[in-house]
């Protein structure tokens, strides 16, 4: 009896980020990463956003586990939030496990640390169905796996983020010999990295991009503010390297790389100099010009606080004259803007900016050579291109055909695509989706922001909002007291009263047509007054704000009767007490209901 074997494209294609992928073999998932993608600027006010959680609702009860192939948030950044209520086993190096308990323990004050199994490139992990196996693999960061779904159709491998570099140290360097020995297995499938694959260029070697930064770092005259990933272990050694190297001293700012770089030196991935760290008092007893601060930003994202440190915001420091700022991180093209306008900044708060991806070409990504060297190496049957946007997967895919790969064998897929293995015809086929959507993370909040939500807040962020309190008193279908209008980001009242003085007219002829034309109802109410305010805005605007109506209700003849019957209860207590002494007709009273 065959195995039922099953490739599935939970998040991470198509896309930058947010990798997460599944072998299914019979009854059991195994699930390849599960990261987060930092949000664009169309997402406001998200902090982040992960892969659909709707998929272990539907089979949790299968998971055999969530294998990690590194310490990025693009591997580990979805695990607080799946394991927040799912208890599931995860296994990765011994590194990624670490920073996996720091990310998990950053969000739940409790952390299953039950639940984490280090592996190593040894370690082979039988299942009922498929056996787990894992190689070395060159990143940004040490203890960086591929995976190894071994089936009885053959080997389907999962490279994570890689690049080939023969001049890696020990702990960064990808086992090719372990490749060779997975391609005399036979190779199924191949689902690799596509971050980088239009790089045409070779990357730089880490020897190449460490002199390079002495050598930034020997020419800079002030202090040095350096910008890098915290999780991007091998430049953060460079960066400690060339410090010393010019007989500077580092300072940490912020939770995560402190963190970070402490469990690392506790692993022995990081090599730092005895008293090359400083704290924060020490920052002013030392000569600006014998100073490196490494900035790595909230979550690991350096940029917004390079921006606060520009605007005077920075908890820590602020840029200075004579400041260089050194961007050692190679940055996506979807950030680039925001690299530029950083970069803006910090020119006009007196400094300078100096970015490594313009003086040497690097990146923690495979280039297309380096693809086709993978693929030569492996010769998979089928090549299912992942890890990046779509146009780096349709390079990946030509590449492919180029190395021999027959153009039918290359699976270019979406989201929530789940390819099954026919055994007899021996093809990938399509079949069922899997759960795909975006869930964003705002604050505490898991998945209650929707497209509804968004739409508002962009419109927000354009327009503003235009607020209307009205009062009413719905049985005798008038308006007891003149509307009230204000904006927040629409327009300044000051000089647009007449604007305000037209649109309390709109308010009370919708009102009055709706009591006229309809049977009471409250949301109808509500609705053509929105309506008729927000054409009558964009008319005189052209301008769409949130329109929010307050329609409240006073109720005078309830409240004048439980008003009469105490007012009688007083009387006749008066009377019994007082029966000669008259007193006065009661006030009347009114309450206000607010229907919102």
């Amino acid at each position: 009896m065959t195995d039922q074997i099953k490739v599935m494209f939970l998040s991470g294609v198509r896309e930058q980020g947010k990798n997460m992928y599944a072998v299914q073999v019979n009854d059991e998932i195994f699930v390849l990463d599960a990261g987060l993608k930092y949000p664009d600027s169309s997402l406001f006010g998200i902090d982040v956003v992960i892969p659909d959680l709707e998929f272990f609702d539907k089979y949790s009860d299968q998971v055999a586990g969530i294998f990690l192939t590194h310490g990025h948030a693009d591997s580990i950044g979805a695990l607080p939030y799946i394991l927040r209520k799912y208890n599931l086993p995860v296994f990765g190096s011994k590194l990624t496990i670490e920073l996996a308990k720091i990310a998990v323990r950053r969000e739940n004050k409790k952390c299953n640390d039950g639940l984490f199994n280090v592996v190593d490139a040894d370690t082979e992990i039988e299942f009922k169905n498929a056996v787990i196996s894992f190689f070395h693999t060159t990143h940004s960061i040490p203890g960086s796996f591929g995976i190894d779904v071994h089936t009885s159709e053959g080997e389907i491998i999962y490279t994570g983020d890689f690049k080939l570099d023969p001049t890696a140290t020990d702990e960064y360097r990808t086992d090719m010999d372990r490749l060779a020995e997975i391609e005399t297995k036979g190779v199924l499938a191949l689902i690799a990295d596509s971050n980088n694959a239009e790089a045409s260029q070779a990357n730089a070697s880490e020897q190449d991009v460490a002199e390079y930064v002495t050598k930034v770092f020997r020419a800079a005259k002030g202090r040095i503010i350096a910008a890098a990933k915290a999780s991007n272990l091998s430049r953060v050694q460079e960066i400690f390297d060339a410090a010393h190297a010019t007989g500077r001293k580092v300072l940490l700012t912020g939770r995560d790389v402190n963190k970070i770089v402490r469990t690392a030196m506790e692993l022995n991935y990081l090599k730092v100099p005895k008293n090359l760290l400083i704290k924060i008092k020490e920052l002013k007893e030392i000569p600006k010009d014998k100073v490196v601060i490494l900035e790595t930003g909230r979550m690991g994202e350096p940029l917004q606080s390079l921006q606060k440190m520009a605007n005077n915001r920075h908890s820590v420091t602020s840029i200075e004259e004579g400041d260089l700022v050194f961007i050692a991180t190679t940055p996506s093209h979807s950030v680039e803007t925001m690299v530029a306008q950083t970069s803006d900044m910090i020119y006009k708060a007196g400094g300078r900016v100096a970015q490594l991806g313009y003086g040497i070409h690097t990146s923690g990504h495979a280039t297309g050579r380096d693809l086709q060297m993978l693929i030569s190496t492996l010769k998979p049957k089928y090549v299912m291109p992942a890890i990046g946007e779509y146009r780096l997967m349709e390079i990946q895919k030509e590449l492919a055909i180029r190395t021999g790969i027959s153009p039918k064998n290359v699976i270019v897929p979406k989201k929530g695509d789940v390819y099954e293995y026919h055994h007899k015809k021996g093809i990938f086929h399509i079949t069922n989706a899997a759960p795909s959507e975006d869930i964003m993370i705002d604050g505490s909040g898991i998945g209650d922001v929707g497209n509804i939500v968004l739409r508002d807040r962009e419109i927000l962020s354009d327009d503003g909002i235009f607020i209307a309190v009205v009062t009413i008193d719905r049985k005798k279908k008038r308006i007891i007291s003149e509307p009230l209008v204000t904006s927040r980001g629409f327009v300044y009242i000051k000089e647009n009263h007449q604007l305000m003085l037209d649109a309390i007219e709109v308010i009370k002829t919708a009102i009055a047509n709706n009591f006229k034309h309809k049977k009471f109802d409250w949301s109808e109410l509500k609705n053509d007054v929105r309506g008729d305010l927000e054409k009558f805005l964009y008319k005189q605007t052209n301008r769409r704000p949130v329109v929010l109506p307050v329609v409240m209700e006073v109720n005078q003849n309830r409240h004048r009767a439980i008003q009469s019957r105490n007012n009688d209860a007083k009387a006749d207590t008066h009377k019994k007490t007082n029966p000669k002494k008259s007193h006065k007709k009661p006030m009347k009273h009114k309450k206000i209901i607010t229907k919102d």
